[in-house]
């Protein structure tokens, strides 16, 4: 799955607090094995049987010698072994491309969460769940159909209670959920998943079926590529094209919590949560998708705070600006490429608001509005921006663009990479007037002209010679 969610109970230490549990759990059988060596001491029993002279004595403690190590050295190696394992499921488990938001409330839910496809629901291994081909299933009677084209199809395991409305777009939601691909590969796994419907948090296919569900209900899930992750897939898990089967339980339902009434830190960590989860869909060209996740983390860093104005309160909140400036930037970089040219102008000028020296903003500013056609100040904007990065060959090229869009296309005057010095308000030195022609005749053409009389010169004198 991937990096979601509005998460507020779990968000403190659901991460980072289990790591240092579980590393402290690892190394219990490291110091145990270095406990377990020093009753052994080789090298003290070398030295009191070197004294002996029996030869039977001493074979025998080299033997018994070797057979110690041998025993310690099969321990150490069954326990690195058990350390890898766990090392390995953790990773996964802490992908940033899977849900992450898990509650870690001991130590065998965390070591155990990723082992099979049975854990999370071991009363409901149905046939559906544990062998059926995905063919079957969609073409299956007994399921019900989300979708009208049959390409997201559910069958309740256990009803929900009914007295309870369903979740509706904008409320956040707990879920418990597991899925696999057609081979049964567990590849998206959570025990508590905390996301609001609508702001795309979780793949398509989740936010369509919980809305369908009722409080405490238990169903399988069949979703198409193109409600999960399509033509791209997701690397290195998941192919292109790949169907999924989820089960699923919706544990709970609650309106969204107002980002102001929450701490400086959790609106960072949401925040950037939702800033990751739109560079995952840049990354991806979904443009749109990436667009709506910056928003929504921007409504969530905000800057309205009444936490105190300490000195710890104003870094955090300085540590917020600097993130809605990052936000800013991508979602104006997104907008370009959908080419809603309008709004990422207003989104640059959010950011220079934020900023005033921000480079990158300051070039966008000033590409937009030579675009334009506000010819003065996208002039004023890029030489802002070329003080402060004189060596950037694109704000130079912009800049010779401007100029020649200024004289209404004519090749009068052109922009020239100079070196980088000390620039003031006069960018007159930077404009280089273009070569005029000579009047008259050409010399290359007098030339030729004299080469021509030469030859019949020469032609008329041989002529002259022979006759």
């Amino acid at each position: 799955m991937e990096t979601e969610s509005c998460c507020e109970e779990q968000r403190d230490g659901v991460l980072d607090p289990t790591e240092p549990e579980i590393a402290e759990h690892i190394s219990e059988p490291a110091e145990c094995d270095l406990l377990n060596k020093l009753p052994c001491g080789p090298p003290e029993q070398g030295e009191e049987l070197s004294r002996k002279d029996t030869s039977e004595i001493e074979n025998h403690a080299v033997e018994s010698k070797d057979t110690e190590i041998k025993r310690l050295s099969n321990c150490e190696q069954e326990r690195e072994q058990a350390e890898c394992k766990v090392e390995k499921k953790l990773k996964k488990t802490n992908s940033w491309k899977m849900v992450r938001f898990q509650d870690p409330s001991t130590e065998e839910d965390v070591v155990e969460r990723d082992s099979s496809a049975e854990i999370l629901f071991p009363e409901y291994a149905v046939e559906e769940w544990t062998c059926a081909q995905f063919e079957e299933l969609f073409a299956a009677e007994d399921w019900e159909n989300i979708t009208e084209d049959r390409l997201l199809r559910k069958k309740i395991l256990e009803s929900g209670d009914e007295q309870v409305p369903r979740a509706t777009w904008g409320q956040e939601v707990t879920v418990k959920m597991q899925g696999v691909l057609e081979d049964r590969t567990v590849v998206e796994k959570d025990c508590k998943l905390v996301f609001v419907i609508g702001e795309g948090d979780v793949i398509q296919a989740l936010e369509e079926c919980i809305m369908s569900m009722q409080k405490g209900e238990i169903t399988l899930l069949l979703a198409d590529s193109q409600y999960a992750y399509g033509l791209l897939g997701r690397e290195p898990d998941i192919p292109a094209w790949a169907p999924l089967l989820y089960q699923l339980q919706l544990l709970d339902i609650r309106d969204k919590p107002d980002p102001e009434t929450l701490p400086i830190a959790d609106r960072i960590r949401i925040g950037n949560q939702k800033r990751e989860r739109g560079n995952f869909h840049f990354q991806r060209e979904e443009y749109s998708l990436a667009a709506r996740a910056y928003y929504v983390a921007l409504e969530v860093l905000t800057t309205h705070s009444q936490d105190g104005n300490d000195v710890g309160m104003k870094e955090e909140e300085e540590e917020v600006r600097e993130y809605r400036v990052k936000c800013l930037n991508n979602m104006a970089t997104a907008q370009l490429r959908l080419e809603q040219f309008d709004e990422a102008l207003h989104t640059s000028r959010d950011v220079l608001t934020l900023q005033p020296n921000n480079v990158k903003a300051l070039f966008r500013t000033g590409k937009l509005l030579s675009d334009k056609g506000e010819y003065k100040e996208a002039m004023e904007v890029l030489k802002q921006a070329l003080k402060l990065e004189p060596t950037t060959k694109a704000i130079h090229a912009e800049l010779s663009k401007l100029v020649k869009r200024q004289s209404g296309g004519k090749d009068m005057q052109q922009w020239r990479v100079k070196p980088a010095k000390v620039l003031g308000d006069d960018i007159t030195p930077f404009l280089i007037p273009s070569k005029k022609k000579s009047s008259g005749l050409s010399w290359k053409f007098i030339l030729g002209a004299l080469v021509v009389a030469l030859g019949s010169l020469v032609t008329s004198v041989i002529m002259t010679a022979r006759n």
